[in-house]
């Protein structure tokens, strides 16, 4: 690794904390603005509606929610520091514990679905790219242009009301069939500890689950990838390396799908990484629509009850997530195409 690419990952790293110390103040000032009385938030964290005012302000006292706000900032921050996110008193958990198993939920139908997204957006531009101005070419705009236009919710509802409901061949809602004893926690990710546990029927009704939320994020995101993937195949078709190929008599489709998809895909790599950490922002309303219970019921139960814990443990992780994936996605580029310096 060069001097040039280290003093890169310095200067990110270095941007990385700004942009998360940024985003605790904001939401710090907005929880505030929200809730301005700490009164009010203690008597969601003291659990009980009926709480006495002594009760209410031992609680303010302990989670110092009647401290200035720069004072919570810097305590938060020093917290996250040292691996900390705190402790969430509507769940009686840390913070930490609560995302470990969240996380992997939301990770088991998130990965997949932006796989197949991108498996599926790679080859639908290529093959509207070799079929430029046919009938074949219009259908995949079409389709991509419908998903990608249509709201989260809209589509995951639809999804479900269709293939659920309609033809019921997947469950609507859940995670696992409610019936069937969970394996033992050991590698934290449900699949994972099905098969480590040999559970096979808890595993393939966690699959018949995840099926559903999978399709929706793989739905979303292929279209974005169908695009970029038909300009950059257009373009790298009209070179003379692609046209020195043809006349070399290799065939039209080994030429299209071996050759040109090849060298078009480097373009997308930027956006085939950050597409992950999108994703986890827009597992919040497709985890409501299907009632399944990760990251996004986790958020959603956080935004609800104003517990400003969990919704900053919450959104710190998502934004480590899309900070990691620009700096991956910068030096991924800069590595698979020769020409790009990172300056």
């Amino acid at each position: 690794m060069d001097t040039r690419t280290i003093s890169f990952i310095i200067r990110r790293a270095i941007y990385a904390i700004l942009t998360l110390l940024i985003l605790i103040v904001f939401i710090f000032v907005l929880i505030h603005v929200i809730a301005p009385n700490p009164l009010a938030l203690a008597r969601l964290y003291a659990g009980n509606p009926h709480a006495t005012l002594s009760q209410l302000k031992g609680v303010v006292a302990k989670y110092g929610l009647n401290l200035p706000i720069y004072l919570q900032v810097l305590d938060y921050t020093k917290n996250i520091l040292t691996g900390n996110f705190g402790y969430d008193p509507l769940h009686d958990k840390p913070v930490i514990t609560l995302l470990g198993i969240y996380l992997p939920r939301t990770l088991e139908f998130v990965l997949p679905g932006i796989t197949l997204s991108v498996i599926i957006g790679l080859f639908t531009g290529a093959y509207a790219a070799s079929k430029r101005r046919k009938p074949s070419d219009y259908v995949v705009k079409g389709f991509y242009l419908a998903t990608w236009s249509m709201p989260t919710f809209l589509l995951a509802a639809v999804l479900q009301l269709v293939i659920a409901y309609d033809f019921g061949l997947l469950p609507a809602i859940g995670m696992v069939n409610p019936t069937l004893a969970a394996p033992p926690d050991v590698l934290a990710f449900p699949m994972l500890n099905a098969i480590w546990a040999r559970d096979w029927v808890y595993l393939v009704s966690l699959i018949h689950h995840v099926i559903l939320p999978m399709t929706a994020v793989a739905l979303l995101s292929f279209g974005l990838i169908t695009r970029l993937t038909r300009s950059t195949m257009l373009d790298t078709m009209e070179t003379d390396y692609f046209r020195l190929t043809l006349m070399k008599g290799v065939s039209r489709n080994k030429a299209i799908y071996g050759v040109a998809l090849r060298n078009a895909s480097i373009p997308l790599v930027t956006y085939i990484v950050l597409a992950f950490a999108y994703a986890m922002g827009g597992a919040v309303v497709i985890e409501d629509i299907f009632s399944y219970h990760g990251m996004g019921y986790y958020i959603f139960q956080a935004v609800f009850n104003l517990d400003y814990i969990g919704i900053l443990g919450t959104t710190v992780i998502i934004a480590i997530a899309v900070i990691v994936a620009n700096l991956v996605a910068d030096i991924l580029y800069g590595i698979l195409d020769p020409r790009v310096r990172l300056e």
